[in-house]
């Protein structure tokens, strides 16, 4: 699936299960809830901290929880994340083309 194809299915389920898409701000703090669940998830797989019983141990899932709200985002406010992924792109490529191969921290 594409992101145009992701944006445009987001929109579909928001107009056929959803009432409607939640405010910005409403949708900014669950993007921030979903990457604090991530974040846990993070820490305890790959840090230091480990699982409680029973807590949720696959990333994928809050990864594509983040993912679903940072769409909804783009859809509110009309953004095209191809584009903008495509721009991000070509600036970190202009920008960082030789920075990490030359950071002597990476060696």
């Amino acid at each position: 699936m594409t992101l145009n194809e992701a944006q445009k299915r987001v929109d579909q389920w928001i107009k056929t299960y959803g009432v409607r898409y939640f405010n910005e701000m409403t949708n900014m703090a669950i993007l921030t809830e979903e990457v604090g669940e991530l974040a846990r998830i993070m820490a305890r797989k790959y840090g230091e901290q480990s699982f409680k019983e029973g807590e949720n141990q696959d990333p994928a899932e809050e990864m594509a929880d983040v993912l679903w709200v940072l769409i909804c985002l783009a859809n509110q406010t009309g953004v095209n994340l191809t584009d903008a992924l495509k721009r991000s792109f070509e600036k970190k490529t202009q920008r960082d083309n030789t920075r990490h191969k030359n950071n002597i921290k990476l060696k």
